[in-house]
């Protein structure tokens, strides 16, 4: 390829895209489309991809997961298999961690897309950017989109929320790339998407329940549990005490229930400046507990959300009905060819062999990694281990070295800049509250003299490189203070160092007290921190990463059971959304069957009740067929309930007969079919979707009754299921019957509905 010119470079896209029609195999292509990549690579970045670099290539064609060092330029690795895919014409999409990657991977590899004749574009929306359908449109349309993973699944939810054919803006899923794979399948993937619609009303229970919790002790109201937490007896009978009420878990005092165990959560499990922080406005914001960064405009699902800022007694925020939601296991399940690249990811290969059924290949580096991983230090205390790591960051900086602080918690970059600050080191502190200067801080992170101090998000996705003189005091130093949730974000804060060869170094400083080891309980903890107790190192070691490998199992099981929660609510909504597209696609009851369901209606209506006054027989009519009373009725009460049921569905006959004789033609009556349908339809799945996300904060209570709440879960859903489906029949009658179509300017019809 090299002996080409650029007209002949260019050339071999339509070459490859004529072989492909001919009958030729993507796998088949490959080495001669990846050679035109990295010439093009070559000529327009100055890069050449090293060997690793295309091996990394390799596995992410054939849908692998990929482990690659940081530094290991991944960017430029992607641009092979995105490039051979993009030749079907179907979406090749590039997911990563954040907007700012995203958007800086596109602009930067654009060049090369665009030299060979493909378009390429960045699906996120830059600040004070709002996108309109045709914009997403655009950037779907693209043969390579870089987005990020937040961005794609609320697309995927809007996307089968339009409500006309021509507005939908997603392409069918084919191929996909994941950066950052382990952060976006794992970290991520524990919460749900979830698009927020209607509000709820209002609930005046917060602030007792959180009252209520207030005054509960641990052990003897309630127990805490590996991320779990729940009353025990004596808990549930104080509460029945509190609120006046018998049957805490009776169906009448379901209320009750739900803001009691919600308010527990947000005070138990849940911790300010770990899980969130409280915003300069008196907003309550969630944090990214992987990387440290701020969620702003995200919120918590089935009022927890609400239980946190009664808890922390700032305005509450309106509760919403969730109308839409998804997993990121499921979204990208829905890609036929999916892979991923991080420099993390070999550690978690078992759970993404389980859940995703992907294997994970080790890509050698291209040059030999010279990090230096000191042992870690163990301490009983937060002091000591503070004042050790304190010690040593001066010790480092004192020569000269660049020496990059990582904490696991805001908290713990604000103890250390405060220190740092009374030893006079100048520093730059990088976390949630600072994000937006997250580029400029990395960059000046190698520098010599340079110290850095940081929570977990140190610039993921962004090379540190060294500064001159910096190399030679050996290389960059990374400090860690505190166990980390897992061993990933570990790694991920080592590997900032050393990139390509490069000289550095890195150690952990731990204690009894780091956020990640209290799991292991006070009383476990009290004997060796507070009294004394003699423990060595070993059992020091044993007993700190023990707690933290549970705390690790805890949130693989956490991640299985949103998986096993989600398997229903994904075959629901496959469903579900395959009927609206049917709708969207011009498909449309017939004649027939809107009058079967009207005699169904009126069946389970007469069949249902025990005694039928006049008034309920025309309630039912007025409310479902028509705003027109029939006489015959009056005397309904002396009627059998068979004699009854033909006299309704006579009536439902001529209602139908003249509803039908205000359209000019059949194709209208069935464009107002469709749109009462599609209405019906969109109304249940909504009021589904709210009670499922309900259900499955309630069901997580059942395990103290020694059942299965993920059984109960799909139980209750599928019963739930069905009760949607009736209510979606008697919606359609009812729509039906009662809309009136009108008429726009352009002749577009569009339905009042009752």
């Amino acid at each position: 390829m090299r002996l080409l010119d650029d007209g002949g470079i260019r050339a071999m896209t339509a070459v490859f895209k004529e072989r492909l029609a001919a009958g030729a195999s993507l796998d088949s292509l490959l080495p001669e489309a990846f050679a035109v990549v990295c010439e093009a690579d070559r000529r327009l970045l100055g890069k050449d991809p090293y060997d690793c670099q295309i091996l990394g290539a390799i596995a992410l064609h054939f849908c692998y997961l990929a482990e690659m060092n940081t530094g290991e330029g991944k960017t430029l690795t992607a641009t092979m298999p995105l490039y051979l895919n993009a030749l079907t014409g179907k979406s090749s999409i590039l997911v990563t961690a954040n907007e700012y990657l995203a958007v800086r991977d596109a602009e930067e590899m654009r060049p090369v897309y665009e030299f060979l004749g493909l378009s390429v574009r960045a699906g996120v929306e830059r600040e004070g950017e709002k996108f309109s359908n045709d914009d997403k449109k655009a950037v779907y349309g693209a043969d390579i989109v870089y987005t990020t993973h937040g961005a794609l699944g609320f697309d995927y939810l809007f996307n089968n929320l339009v409500s006309r054919a021509e507005d939908r803006f997603l392409r069918e899923f084919y191929y996909v790339i994941i950066d950052e794979a382990d952060s976006v399948l794992l970290d991520a993937a524990q919460m749900p998407l979830v698009i927020a619609g209607a509000p709820r009303v209002q609930s005046n229970l917060y602030g007792l329940a959180d009252f209520f919790v207030t005054t509960l002790k641990e052990e003897r109201d309630y127990i805490e549990e590996e991320r779990s937490v729940w009353l025990t007896d004596e808990g549930v009978a104080y509460a029945e005490r509190f609120f006046g009420i018998r049957g805490f878990y009776a169906r009448e005092n379901f209320e009750i229930n739900r803001h009691v165990t919600l308010a527990l959560r947000a005070h138990v499990l849940m911790e300010r400046n770990r899980d969130y922080v409280i915003s300069e406005k008196g907003e309550v914001t969630l944090l990214d507990n992987g990387t440290g960064r701020l969620m702003p405009g995200m919120k918590l699902r089935g009022g927890i959300h609400q239980a946190l800022e009664a808890k922390e007694k700032v305005d509450l925020t309106q509760e919403t009905r969730s109308v839409a939601a998804i997993t990121y296991q499921n979204l990208f399940l829905m890609f036929p060819r999916m892979s991923g690249m991080s420099g993390t990811i070999a550690d978690a290969r078992r759970e993404l062999r389980t859940i995703y059924k992907k294997s994970v290949v080790t890509v050698p580096p291209n040059r030999p990694i010279m990090r230096e991983d000191k042992p870690d230090r163990f301490f009983r205390r937060a002091e000591e281990q503070y004042g050790a790591a304190v010690e040593e960051i001066l010790r480092r900086h004192k020569n000269g070295q660049p020496v990059l602080v990582v904490t696991s918690s805001i908290a713990g970059t604000q103890l250390i800049s405060r220190l740092l600050v009374e030893k006079q080191v100048a520093h730059s502190v990088l976390n949630a509250n600072n994000a937006y200067w997250e580029a400029q801080i990395i960059r000046e992170a190698g520098q010599k003299g340079a110290v850095t101090v940081s929570t977990g998000m140190a610039g993921r996705g962004t090379d540190i490189r060294l500064g001159p003189g910096a190399k030679e005091l050996g290389g960059l130093a990374v400090i860690g203070i505190g166990r980390m949730a897992n061993v990933r974000l570990e790694r991920q804060a080592r590997g900032r160092a050393g990139r390509q060869g490069d000289p550095g170094c890195s150690q952990f400083f731990v204690s009894l007290e780091d956020d990640v080891v209290a799991a292991a309980g006070e009383k476990t903890l009290e004997k060796y921190v507070d009294h004394g107790h003699r423990i060595s190192s070993r059992k020091l070691r044993r007993l700190i990463n023990g707690t933290r490998n549970r705390q690790e199992e805890t949130a693989v099981s956490l991640r299985q059971m949103s998986v096993d929660y989600d398997k229903v609510i994904r075959r629901q909504r496959n469903m579900m959304y395959d009927v609206r597209n049917r709708l969207l696609d011009g498909e449309s009851l017939r004649t027939e069957t809107v009058e079967r369901l009207a005699a169904e209606t009126t069946r389970a209506f007469v069949r249902g009740a025990k005694r039928l006054l006049p008034g309920d027989i025309n309630r039912y009519i007025l409310n479902n067929l028509s705003y027109t009373l029939d006489n015959r009725f009056l005397h309904s009460g002396n009627m059998k309930k068979k004699e009854l049921e033909r006299a309704i569905r006579t009536f439902t006959s001529a209602a139908w007969r003249r509803k039908k004789d205000t359209f000019a033609s059949q194709d209208e009556l069935d464009a107002f079919v469709r749109l009462c349908t599609l209405k019906a339809v969109d109304d249940a799945w909504v009021e589904q979707i709210d009670y499922l996300q309900q259900l499955q904060a309630v069901v997580g209570g059942r395990a103290t009754a020694q059942r299965n709440p993920v059984f109960e879960y799909h139980a209750e859903a599928y019963l739930a299921f069905m009760r949607m489906q009736d209510t979606i029949r008697r919606d359609i009658v009812r729509n039906v019957f009662l809309g009136e179509a009108e008429y726009t300017k352009t002749g577009e019809m569009y339905v009042l509905f009752p």
